[in-house]
């Protein structure tokens, strides 16, 4: 058999024919070069197996055009899955999703999964949509050799053994798309490959739906919070991460100790030098918010990124100074909680201890509700008992809330 080289968009047809017949092409890719058959067809799967060298028992990914073919081929598709192949289809990175039966056996290697892979190059996206079928296209390396950029490395393996090269010029990347397991709480990357992990969580991220709830001392932050709880959302208290922070993070401690000396003794915090400093200079203490900010900021980016990552779809940020921070962006909507001044007054004494006018001179030190009612993207009043309170949290979360 002579491989034939196709060079021009004119010919693709030609290469089409040739996989709905059976046979196997090797197609360029962002990447590397795949060797595909049609993954539709149990005897062209076998063949792209033994032309390769490929074990048996290791799963093909199926290279498609365009994410339609997530509902066709998989089932159980979770909205993140979609959100992923938006972002970065075309590109390098195959998720992994639950097969349905239409899929051949030798496809999954007798699995349950199946993994879709939409490639940027657009001749093989072409052939893709003028075939009319998925490609089962591993690397075009025989198992275990280095993985070909150019159609002429191609050649070097397979002239001969495969019916066509595609020839799309040198692959750019030159390393293989990431692996992302989908099918399954955590998520899991099987492969790092071009795309960074990173950059995923990123984009899980981005999918969540993430609630501001701010308010002062008594107001019934921690009730609202335990509704987002009850739904499955991950709770961050800012203002908790910062006091963390500040035990753990000396890359924090350093920045503070040099932009205000003294107030760092053997690697702890001096609050009380720091708050002599802040609260008599508005520079300084906007100063203080520009360094806490972007750490408390990094700090949830890393921990929402591990929660998006475990499969979470609702997040709520707890901050009393949420609103001035960069968290506030975000947001898919802020809540702001408020409540009776003698009312957060008798539930502070009651929680904490505290005397009557202790408590007033608390909440009058913090914000008003004015502050509240012109900044949030919603305010609740907390002036009555607990169940209606939470009656009312759960309404607007039913009203407001996409994932439950």
């Amino acid at each position: 058999m002579k491989t034939k080289i196709i060079t021009k968009v004119e010919e693709l047809p030609e290469a089409a024919a040739l996989l709905q017949a059976g046979g196997l092409v090797a197609v360029p890719t962002e990447t590397v070069y795949g060797l595909a058959g049609s993954g539709l067809d149990p005897a062209a799967v076998e063949a792209v197996y033994e032309v390769k060298g490929r074990p048996a028992v290791k799963p093909l990914s199926l290279m498609v055009p365009d994410a339609a073919a997530m509902e066709r081929y998989c089932e159980e598709v979770p909205p993140q899955a979609k959100a992923l192949a938006e972002r970065f289809w075309p590109g390098p990175l195959t998720l992994v999703l639950k097969a349905r039966d239409l899929v051949p056996e030798i496809v999954r290697a007798g699995g349950e999964t199946l993994g879709l892979r939409c490639p940027d190059h657009p001749l093989t996206l072409a052939l893709l949509r003028l075939s009319g079928i998925p490609f089962a296209a591993p690397s075009a390396n025989p198992s275990g050799a280095e993985s070909p950029r150019t159609a002429a490395r191609v050649l070097d393996y397979f002239d001969g053994k495969i019916a066509a090269v595609v020839d799309g010029g040198p692959c750019g990347l030159g390393r293989e798309s990431t692996i992302l397991d989908m099918s399954r709480r955590p998520y899991r990357i099987l492969r790092q490959g071009a795309l960074p992990e990173e950059q995923i969580a990123d984009a899980l991220v981005d999918c969540l739906e993430i609630v501001g709830v701010t308010g002062g001392s008594g107001s019934g932050k921690t009730t609202a919070l335990k509704a987002l709880e009850a739904r499955g959302a991950l709770v961050l208290d800012c203002d908790g991460i910062y006091h963390e922070l500040l035990r753990e993070d000396r890359e924090l401690l350093a920045q503070l100790g040099e932009a205000f000396p003294g107030t760092v003794e053997n690697g702890v915090l001096q609050r009380k030098k720091l708050g002599e400093i802040v609260f008599r200079d508005q520079a300084a203490l906007k100063t203080l918010n520009a360094i806490t900010h972007a750490f408390i900021s990094r700090e949830v980016r890393r921990r929402l990124r591990a929660f998006a990552m475990a499969g979470g779809t609702l997040a709520a940020l707890d901050a009393s100074e949420l609103l001035e921070s960069p968290l506030a962006a975000c947001c898919d909507f802020t809540l702001g909680v408020i409540a009776d001044e003698e009312l957060r007054a008798a539930r502070i004494m009651a929680r904490d201890g505290l005397s009557r006018d202790y408590a007033l001179l608390r909440i009058r030190a913090q914000r008003p509700d004015s502050y509240f009612r012109e900044r949030c993207d919603l305010v609740l009043e907390n002036n009555e008992d607990e169940a209606t309170f939470l009656s009312n949290i759960n309404t607007i979360l039913e009203e407001k809330l996409h994932h439950g």
